[in-house]
Order: C-alpha cells, then structure tokens, then sequence
C-alpha cells in the first residue's frame, strides 16, 4: 500500500530545516507520494540529478515545479535529488532532499507450504523465555522499590 509523505511535516518545504535527518528514519517504496507544501511563490521544487544536489545548481526555470502543494509519485527505484531553486535556499540554507526509493512494498508473503516450527528448546525460545524471565524480574524489582 503506498504512503504520503508531507515532506517536512508541520514545518513543510522551506529553509534552514534538516531534511536529511527528516528523511533518515523513513523508507520510501516505488508507489509512494511526496507532497512539497509551501507558500507558492516562495519556494519551488527541482528534481535534479546527484551531482546538481551537491552543488545546488538550479535547473531552468520552466523545469520548476511551484504549486505550493507539489505532489511526486515515486515511480522508479534509487536514489531521488530534489532542490528549492529560489535564491541561494539550496547553497544556503540547506533545502535539498535526498531519499533512497526501493521496490513497491508487497503484500505480507503467504506463508510456506512446508512450515517448520523451531523446537521449544532452540536458541530463539531460549532467548525468549530469558527476556520475560527479565523483564518480570524488573518488574518485581520496580514493586519493591515503591
């Protein structure tokens, strides 16, 4: 199912905010949207190519994209460049996104014809059972703390 992204969030596309870190803890699938809000006018919006992201080199002008409210399919994988090109608010002021775009997130894999379950000795049960076996412990602890 694809996801909207408002780029941004609540502070939406405009200068002296950080998009890589914005950008860092999301994962962008063939299919999703990115949505550019800002004062029309104000900024615009430039899909350039890795070495025009480096230096903020501004595309020509009827290549702009200026809505205010600019909505981009990802439809290709890798790796996607955009940059305002209004004044120096690229070199500048840091509005320039980068994002990486992989395959179009499937639905969960059925499961296999042949299921095999770990036996309740196996390392992954065991680690289980020590976590809530911690996890009550500290539990008992926080009670008698109080």
């Amino acid at each position: 199912m694809a996801t909207e992204f408002s780029i941004g969030d609540d502070q939406g596309w405009t200068i002296n905010f950080n998009y890589e870190a914005w950008a860092k803890e999301k994962v962008f699938h063939v299919g999703d949207k990115l949505v550019f809000k800002y004062t029309a006018g104000r900024h615009n919006v430039f899909k350039v190519n890795g070495t025009a992201f480096t230096n903020c080199t501004i595309p020509p002008a009827n290549e702009a994209i200026t809505t205010g409210n600019d909505v981009i399919t990802l439809s290709t994988l890798g790796r996607k460049w955009y940059i305002c090109g209004v004044n120096d608010h690229c070199a500048n002021y840091g509005q320039k996104l980068v994002i990486t775009v992989l395959e179009e997130s499937a639905s969960p894999a059925p499961a296999p014809s042949n299921p095999t379950t770990p036996a309740p000795n196996s390392a992954h049960g065991i680690s289980g059972s020590r976590y809530q076996l911690l996890m009550a412990a500290m539990v008992a602890l926080a009670f008698l703390a109080v």
